[in-house]
């Protein structure tokens, strides 16, 4: 005779799977991480305002030049591209090469912003001891208010004294976390000083899936001498002969004084072919047709083509037309 099945109260539980003890440590880091950053949200450090200023002032030829040992250099590094990307010229400087000569890099119109968690990095000292020599302002990002790096900063960000997420609570995990994010800070609140505009950030993000949304119609579009361009007065026979030869299945049709009178589609074609060639284009061109400037960003425009329905637009300049810009373009430059 068959054994029952054992309830789930007779079976044995065993050792968590290596999955759910992945899935706890995430969690656990995660929320250890998380909360530090919130108190520092909370607690924003007295000096932050006053380094922002600092920072926004070193466009007059200076840097800001970032700098920290270990774990706190790779932030360092990416606080320094983010102030770089976002309009405030800046450069990492290794503290180790800096005691090799590299501290010529480091002017009296810098900043410094120097990173240690504990304060007492000791390839930091050459920096610190040039700083105060040559009156570098120095802003300190640390957590011990008593450190060597905080007595020489001249602007102390001081980070909450929290846990790291480590299990033996020693590697950098939480500190570095803050730290990321407090430097995120300082490059967005100068950005957001400085009244950076899309096309400001565009200067510095030419290349990849960014620099094609930031890209403008001017440098996408076919220009007017490449593009299909009729009078008002042409015959249809030779607007068809203009629309076929260029390909584009749009002819653009100007008023004698070249500017923009209309424009025939091929949708136009087949919706008037009833005594078409006894027409001109002026008679059958669509009036005010949707336009864009040269300087309008092309993910608008290909916005404003999803929402009419339409692949080609006109683009134009003080009531003149100026040339084509085709969803086909965009897409192939990435734009979406």
């Amino acid at each position: 005779m068959a054994r029952p099945a054992p309830s789930p109260s007779e079976m044995p539980s065993g050792p968590p799977s290596d999955a759910r003890m992945a899935e706890a440590a995430a969690a656990r880091v995660l929320r250890t991480e998380g909360e530090a950053v919130l108190a520092l949200a909370d607690r924003i450090p007295p000096a932050f305002a006053d380094a922002v200023d600092l920072l926004l002032g070193v466009e007059a030829g200076g840097r800001a030049i970032v700098s920290g040992m270990g774990k706190s250099g790779h932030v360092g590094r990416k606080i320094a591209a983010t102030l770089a990307s976002t309009g405030t010229p800046a450069q990492f400087v290794h503290p180790g090469e800096a005691s090799h000569g590299d501290l010529g890099m480091v002017t009296s119109r810098d900043v410094c912003v120097l990173i240690s968690n504990s304060g007492e990095t000791t390839e930091l000292g050459d920096l610190i001891a040039h700083c105060r020599r040559f009156d570098v302002p120095i802003v300190a990002i640390c957590r011990r208010p008593d450190s060597t790096l905080a007595r020489a900063a001249t602007h102390l960000l001081l980070l909450p004294d929290a846990p790291e997420a480590c299990p033996i609570g020693m590697a950098p995990t939480t500190s570095t976390t803050m730290t990321l994010a407090l430097g995120d800070a300082l490059a967005v609140a100068v950005m957001e000083r400085r009244g950076m505009r899309p096309e400001d950030f565009g200067t510095f993000h030419p290349g990849g899936k960014l620099g094609a949304r930031l890209k403008r119609v001017g440098d996408l579009m076919i220009p007017a001498a490449e593009s299909p361009v009729v009078g008002e007065d042409a015959p249809m026979g030779d607007t068809i002969v203009e629309v076929s030869a260029k390909g584009f299945g749009i002819a653009i049709v100007a008023a004698p004084d070249g500017t923009l009178a209309g424009v025939i589609t091929d949708g136009d074609l087949r919706r008037r072919i009833d005594g078409l060639l006894d027409r001109t284009a002026g008679e059958v061109a669509t009036r005010d047709p949707v336009t864009v400037t040269p300087d309008t960003l092309a993910a608008d425009a290909v916005r404003l083509m999803q929402e009419r329905k339409i692949t080609v637009l006109i683009v134009a300049e003080a009531g003149r037309p100026v040339g084509l810009i085709r969803i086909l373009d965009c897409l192939r430059a990435g734009v979406v």
